[in-house]
Formats: C-alpha cells, sequence, structure tokens
C-alpha cells in the first residue's frame, strides 16, 4: 500500500498553473508509477476535498550540455487535478495569489 505522501510529491507553481486555481484546477508533480484513481484518493486524504478529475501527463526530461557532456534531466508526471463545485479550496494555493 502507498501513502499519500509518497504519491504527491510537490504543487507545480507556474503562471499558467496559478491561473487554474481560479477554476479548482491544482497541478501537482506525482509519482511516475501512480494511476488516477491513486492521485485521486491521494489529494482527497492529504488535503480534505472532494476530487472530480484527474488529467496526467508524462513530461520528458529536456537534453542539457555540460561542457562536453551530454544528457538529459530526469522525465517526471504532472496531475492536474479538478475538484467539484461543492468542495473547498486547497489552503495551501491560496497564499501564493
Amino acid at each position: 500500500m502507498k501513502f499519500a505522501q509518497d504519491i504527491i510529491l510537490r504543487p507545480v507553481i507556474t503562471e499558467e498553473s496559478m491561473m487554474g486555481t481560479a477554476e479548482k484546477k491544482y497541478t501537482f508533480k506525482v509519482d511516475k508509477r501512480a494511476t488516477k484513481p491513486e492521485i485521486k484518493e491521494a489529494v482527497e486524504q492529504l488535503f480534505g476535498v472532494k476530487v472530480e478529475k484527474v488529467n496526467t501527463i508524462n513530461c520528458k526530461g529536456h537534453k542539457r550540455t555540460y561542457g562536453r557532456f551530454q544528457g538529459y534531466t530526469a522525465s517526471w508526471k504532472k496531475a492536474i487535478v479538478t475538484l467539484t463545485e461543492d468542495s473547498k479550496t486547497i489552503e495551501f494555493f491560496d497564499g501564493m495569489m
């Protein structure tokens, strides 16, 4: 059994993700192996909200050059969580705006 803290790694704080908070859409970096039902359950457990749907995106690592060496940054998974209309907001994101 996975813990909610192992699934939700950190929030994604960008200009675009912060505009989504007005529509109750919150963006998180999640574990690459997490499924949509696991993400939904983890967000509901951690923040005490009701989740309507979860959209996931696999973000590919970027190519980087360090001197004469080339490599890629780590790939990661992003989840956009939409809350129900009657659900409360997530307080963490309220302080950011």
